[in-house]
């Protein structure tokens, strides 16, 4: 197993990022009757049900650190490699990771293989457009996320026939993901929310976080985005993907 990227990324990632309880109920309904969860790529534990049976695979020491003691049970192990015999359990759940896995076909091949009811995956569509932070500042992100996250179709081709459901973000979402700060623009400026986004760890932002900075400033961003202000949610691309069998 190479070392994970959340060893070097991961400190005090879980004071930015806590479950959204909007969030959480979408995962959990998707779900549906599944009583044993096999949660893949779980960091430090955001959107496990405390409903189910939950046992938790994470890659990262740094992560597994940072789960709460009443956390579900976690294994240390890869994505691509689960240590589980085939259809060991009800659902397999996969919560923004599977753009970090080595080998991607091979990690949802995976996730089929030790479901025996459902693959449940919160993912980002690459054909998505993106919102203004990449599109006005950081257009570099568009190309590293496309490359990055696999496309719908080829999820499906991966864990079987499978729904698609968009999951559009709250203004005020308690996760602190890339999209999540939409309508908070001030909150990319601080580099202890763009720390726990990994995304900031594969390029330097520096300059287009001082333009924003200026723009915020000056009435630019307001300008050409007040609009979103009146919004309460807004679809950034991330969508939830649910297979069943």
């Amino acid at each position: 197993m190479s070392e994970p990227l959340y060893d070097h990324i991961g400190i005090g990632y879980s004071d930015y990022r806590r479950p959204d309880p909007r969030i959480a109920a979408r995962i959990d309904a998707a779900l549906g009757p599944c009583r044993s969860v096999l949660n893949v790529g779980a960091g430090a534990g955001s959107y496990e049900p405390r409903n189910r049976s939950v046992t938790a695979v994470e890659p990262s020491a740094q992560m597994i650190r940072q789960r709460p003691a009443e956390a579900a049970g976690v294994v240390q192990a890869d994505a691509v490699r689960l240590p589980f015999a085939d259809r060991s359990f009800d659902a397999a759940l996969a919560i923004l990771t599977i753009h970090h896995w080595p080998d991607k076909a091979r990690g949802l091949a995976e996730l089929r293989r030790v479901a025996r009811e459902r693959v449940v995956i919160l993912t980002w569509d690459p054909q998505h457009a993106q919102f203004w932070l990449i599109q006005d500042y950081l257009p570099e992100i568009h190309e590293i996320d496309r490359r990055d996250f696999p496309t719908l179709r080829e999820i499906e081709q991966a864990i079987g026939l499978s729904e698609t459901e968009v999951l559009a973000i709250p203004a005020d979402c308690a996760d602190g993901f890339l999209g999540a700060y939409w309508r908070r623009p001030a909150a990319y400026l601080d580099p202890r929310v763009r720390a726990a986004i990994s995304i900031f760890s594969k390029l330097d932002a520096s300059a287009a976080i001082a333009r924003l900075e200026a723009d915020l400033a000056d009435g630019t961003w307001r300008s050409r985005h007040g609009e979103l202000l009146a919004r309460s949610e807004l679809d950034v691309g991330y969508r939830l993907v649910v297979a069943r069998y």
